[in-house]
């Protein structure tokens, strides 16, 4: 009987994985095309548009480029570190979302009550802060491995950006580990659960004792600094360093230094839900009269839906008239399903921590298309003597009114 149940645990974890996996990478392809369209918008443009009706099928097509290019290895590069840098970023990257807990409920799968994480570990906080903070061994390495000087710099400044964001990123989660406890990161979104005078969220941006702001506004420069972002993408610097680290990498090499980039984004935006947005916690007390709130997320999927039939129906191509009603009609099932009374709870948790990643994700590319480039001297000057000072400033606030508090 221990020996069946071991085989039904290994293999629910395995099963995990592999749609861990799926998600992430369909979510990586589509982030791309996300980023296109709102960067687009924003310009005056209309971004990914042919390819698939409003361009859905781009991400398919870019993956199908990346998979026919040549693949050249350039002559004099250390091959085995030249092949492990890319490999390196897109593992570590997609390894900390591993970590990511995606809502509170289990689900029971080959009679296993399993929860919505791979790995529900105590430390994972503590983990996913060491995953991240190795990511600068992929890009230091693909730059000196390439034997070009313009990829060596790149790789230099990315180490001394990265390593220098890495203290004020670190420092910027303390005060919540000082509100929390603990590094589990369940137990962190628990610890704000809950509503002050009744309606304002506990969560640890509002948080009663000492608000986050500091600390949030901290960990997201530093974040965006860590994903070698713009206003911080001196690394690939293309004006000045001919798309710098990665220079000498083509074919599938290349994509996966943006799969790497791209899943740092997600990790960073769930970690920002997790931190300081109260997870998968609605932002809605539950009281009587805000019954209806638990219908937003079947609401959300509705309004989808009837804008996608709408704007199919009379879209530029047949492909277009037929898939995006197509959609609209599947999202409205979809509504519908999740209105049901047996299924309405178990779906609020994972909608609202998806929602508030999908806006950290939406800020992160408007940042990049908004700000523009640092110098280098800029942005490590802004990093030691602006960005450290405030979040150890924070770490003392914070300090003073966890103390206070007892």
């Amino acid at each position: 009987m221990n020996e069946t149940i071991a085989h039904s645990i290994l293999l629910v974890s395995l099963v995990k994985v592999v749609v861990l996996l799926f998600l992430v990478l369909t979510a990586v392809a589509y982030l791309v095309w996300f980023e296109r369209k709102v960067a687009a918008h924003i310009q005056g443009r209309w971004g990914p548009y042919r390819v698939g009706p409003h361009g859905l099928l781009q991400p398919l097509a870019d993956g199908v480029k990346f998979l026919m290019k040549e693949d050249a290895t350039p002559a004099g590069v250390d091959r085995f570190v030249y092949f492990a840098a890319p490999l390196l970023t897109m593992t570590l990257a997609i390894s900390a979302i591993a970590m990511i807990p995606f809502g509170p409920a289990s689900i029971h799968i080959l009679g296993v009550a399993t929860p919505l994480v791979v790995a529900n570990i105590n430390v994972g906080l503590l983990a996913i802060l060491a995953i991240t903070s190795i990511g600068v061994y992929g890009v230091a390495l693909a730059g000196w491995s390439s034997n070009n000087k313009y990829s060596l710099l790149g790789g230099l400044r990315s180490s001394a950006q990265m390593i220098s964001y890495e203290l004020s990123l670190t420092l910027s989660v303390v005060g919540i580990l000082l509100l929390a406890g603990t590094f589990n990161l369940s137990e962190l979104i628990m610890r704000q659960d809950g509503f002050t005078w009744g309606f304002l969220p506990k969560w640890n941006l509002l948080n009663p004792t000492l608000p986050q702001i500091l600390g949030f506004f901290c960990y997201f420069v530093a974040a965006v600094a860590e994903t070698n972002r713009a206003p911080f993408d001196l690394a690939e610097a293309e004006s000045e360093l001919v798309a710098g680290y990665h220079t000498e990498y083509s074919s599938f090499k290349f994509a996966m230094f943006f799969l790497g980039e791209y899943a740092s984004m997600i990790t960073v935006a769930c970690l920002a839900s997790i931190l300081f947005l109260g997870g998968w916690l609605s932002p809605f007390p539950p009281t009587p009269g805000l019954a209806w709130t638990r219908y937003i997320p079947a609401a959300a999927l509705a309004i989808a839906g009837v804008v996608l039939i709408i704007n199919g129906a009379g879209y530029l191509t047949a492909f277009g008239r037929i898939v995006l009603p197509g959609l609209g009609i599947a999202l409205c099932a979809l509504a519908f399903l999740v209105s049901r009374p047996s299924v309405i709870d178990s779906v609020q948790g994972p909608f609202w921590f998806l929602a508030k990643v999908l806006l950290v994700l939406f800020i992160y590319v408007w940042v990049r298309w908004t700000l523009p480039r640092f110098r280098y001297d800029q942005l490590m000057r802004f990093g030691w003597k602006f960005l450290f000072p405030v979040a150890l400033l924070n770490v003392v606030l914070t300090s003073l009114a966890v103390v206070m508090r007892k």
